[in-house]
């Protein structure tokens, strides 16, 4: 899980902007499961935030 963890950060990070979880996975070469299994985890460890509903970004 943590390789998931690190490219969903990636993916945030060189995004630039708040995404969804779709986009991210797609972007990062995932299954969407998997990210959003990740974005619950980054969350918790105050990693991501989510400045609108369904959209996430790093801190």
């Amino acid at each position: 899980m943590a390789d998931v963890k690190a490219k969903v950060l990636e993916a945030l990070r060189k995004a630039g902007k708040p995404l969804r979880p779709g986009e991210i996975a797609e972007l990062a070469g995932l299954d969407k499961d998997e990210v959003s299994k990740a974005i619950k985890e980054l969350k918790a460890e105050g990693k991501v935030h989510s400045p609108k509903r369904c959209f996430y970004a790093p801190k």
